[in-house]
């Protein structure tokens, strides 16, 4: 499987030919680049405008799942969609949000979107076992780094790939990723990646490992 990262918290993973894209934004709204992918399956975790720009990549005939609890699967996917919320208030400030829980390949790959507090025992449950893990970890409208940390001491991912941080040309003031980065423990290692792509196979997978992708 092919992860993508395309700037703030869109994803796109790819694998048989299937394109699946998580939380797209429009690219101009927030300064940076727009997503260029043409999806079959648009996942959205809630409706903010930096996040469920659909028709920035969805194909014409593509399933769009926006904030959808529960299990299903769609083209050969399995997808779960667990509510949380994107503060520490139960909602009442800014929302709802819906993390997706993804197999792709016999991998598991979970997405946080807009998560705004620790999770608790039954989204643990609802997520676990996780492979790879695509957190926010900017602050401001999301958990910070610390908070992000907690999470991942909860979900025991293999993958951690941090997103929702601020990047050059970026309009809003979120942490950078190396706050976040110098939290990690000494049993997690670190890889940069000069691009946007990153490949996971399902019996290479690494202990501990947090990949920094570079959006294009």
């Amino acid at each position: 499987m092919l992860i993508r990262w395309h700037g703030h918290a869109c994803f796109e993973l790819v694998s048989g030919g299937i394109s699946i894209v998580i939380d797209p934004h429009d690219g101009h709204s927030l300064g940076i680049k727009p997503p260029k992918a043409e999806a079959d399956l648009v996942l959205i975790t809630h409706e903010h405008y930096d996040h469920n720009a659909y028709q920035v990549v969805a194909k014409p005939t593509a399933k769009i799942l926006r904030m959808a609890v529960g299990e299903q699967e769609v083209l050969g996917i399995r997808v779960k969609g667990v509510k949380a919320y994107h503060d520490t208030v139960g909602g009442r400030r800014r929302g709802e949000v819906v993390m997706y829980r993804v197999e792709v390949e016999g991998i598991a790959v979970a997405h946080l979107g807009d998560l705004g507090h620790v999770l608790g025992d039954e989204h643990v449950r609802a997520l676990r076992p996780v492979d790879v893990l695509l957190i926010p970890v900017g602050g401001v409208y999301t958990i910070g780094p610390r908070e992000a940390w907690e999470n991942i001491k909860l979900l025991e991912p293999h993958i951690v790939i941090p997103m929702h941080y601020w990047v050059e040309g970026l309009n809003l003031p979120l942490k950078r990723v190396d706050e976040f980065l110098q939290l990690a423990e000494a049993s997690w290692s670190i890889e940069r990646v000069a691009g946007n792509e990153y490949e996971v196979r399902k019996g290479e997978l690494p202990h501990r490992k947090v990949v920094v992708l570079s959006p294009l």
